[in-house]
């Protein structure tokens, strides 16, 4: 079994002493708080903004249908974020540095909810395959702003609560707003050559949700919804209500494209066809190819030619030359690879390069595809990869994008 993490004890211990108090109150959250009052609809007059979300009291779950790259499952829209608007269109945006986060994923490992980040690891996808960034964006941007999670609303705050309620509820409503399902049901399917009526996109989704919704488009195509809700209590606990956009408009044209995720079968069309095949993705660690980088099974950047981990520059081309023996070595611009000084390093004065193997479509070092950093790399840092777990806090797998 595996040990708990510090949030998952606080949170038992938390249960453990508010045991006697109200059965049906979540735990931390105030009771002190009717539910009667609906952000936008009621006027703000010094209501307890722990009770009542103020200014942001209009939310928007935002859903991506992306294409290029094609991001998610082909039957699913993906997850964009939960915003909290004001009721005129305006919002505020990084409203707490100090609960400014970039470790979303242990956050949710150590608060016991693995279920949710597994999810959020099939449908809150970033389109250049750095989850956890946009994630840790949504969050710091717009999480932040959300005057019921404020520590100070919480009866009994565990550490980072708030940001695993903001997560929870976020998914949580974007399950019930099945987007793909809702247009499927009015006819409106991806193809790669028929286009839809803006006005019949706009009714089947707003038949589904109770409520007009904004639907954006990027060059003619259709690729992101708006669901608009008011909140009746608190985000954590009170209940969301469908509401009437009352910001930006849609940009969309009369009629719109809703493009195919993968050139395969096309469901808008009357008669069978079999569409193109997809492509070999190729060997893994043959050829050319990329050094790809996952922590907690979501991808978070790669590796460039000197063999440093980063996660916001162009991912190096790497060469795997095969051994005779079935091992291969790798080398980059700057030369061959090799772990000889303690982490991954590749230049002219590697001699000696090191042999891998591939194990389960991994990279795989002495019979072990687990590899190490100290730290995640942001921005324009760099982390450096180590063979071996001593002294270095994450885990990583690197795998092969030929």
């Amino acid at each position: 079994m595996s040990i708990p993490g510090p949030q998952k004890i606080l949170k038992t211990i938390g249960a453990l002493w508010l045991s006697s108090g109200n059965d049906e109150q979540p735990i931390g959250i105030s009771n002190s708080c009717p539910l009667s009052e609906v952000s936008c609809q009621a006027k703000f007059d010094g209501q307890d903004t722990c009770c009542f979300n103020y200014p942001g009291g209009q939310m928007l779950q935002t859903q991506f249908w992306d294409v290029d790259p094609a991001i998610g499952p082909d039957d699913a829209w993906t997850i964009h974020g939960l915003w909290p608007d004001h009721c005129d269109g305006g919002f505020d945006q990084y409203c707490d540095s100090k609960r400014k986060y970039s470790n979303i994923s242990l956050i949710l490992v150590d608060a016991g909810r693995s279920d949710l980040l597994d999810y959020m690891g099939q449908y809150w996808k970033d389109f250049r395959g750095d989850d956890a960034n946009l994630w840790e964006h949504e969050w710091n941007k717009h999480g932040t702003c959300v005057s019921t999670l404020e520590p100070h609303c919480y009866d009994d705050y565990i550490p980072q609560q708030d940001v695993v309620d903001y997560f929870d509820k976020a998914v949580e409503v974007y399950k019930e707003r099945n987007s793909y399902q809702f247009l499927a049901d009015a006819g409106i399917v991806p193809s790669s050559r028929q286009t839809y009526a803006r006005e019949d996109v706009e009714n089947a989704l707003a038949k589904g949700h109770g409520a007009p919704v904004t639907i954006r488009c990027r060059r003619g195509a259709f690729n992101e919804i708006w669901y608009h809700f008011n909140i009746a209590g608190s985000l954590q606990s009170g209940k969301f209500v469908t509401s009437d956009p009352d910001g930006p408009k849609s940009n969309c044209p009369a009629k719109v494209r809703y493009p195919l995720k993968r050139p395969q079968h096309d469901p808008s069309k009357t008669t069978t066809t079999h569409g193109s095949e997809p492509t070999d993705p190729g060997t893994p660690f043959a050829g050319r190819g990329n050094l790809m980088v996952s922590t907690l099974n979501q991808r978070r950047g790669c590796l460039i030619s000197y063999g440093t981990w980063y996660t916001s520059g162009t991912c190096a081309t790497f060469h795997a030359d095969e051994k005779s023996d079935g091992t291969f070595t790798l080398r980059s611009s700057k030369g061959p690879c090799s772990f000889d000084e303690g982490s991954f390093t590749c230049g002219d004065d590697v001699h000696n390069p090191s042999q891998f193997t591939a194990k389960d479509e991994k990279l795989s070092f002495e019979g072990k595809t687990a590899f190490y950093a100290d730290k995640a790399p942001k921005g324009w840092t760099q982390s450096k990869i180590y063979p071996d777990a001593e002294g270095h806090a994450i885990e990583i797998e690197i795998t092969w994008r030929a």
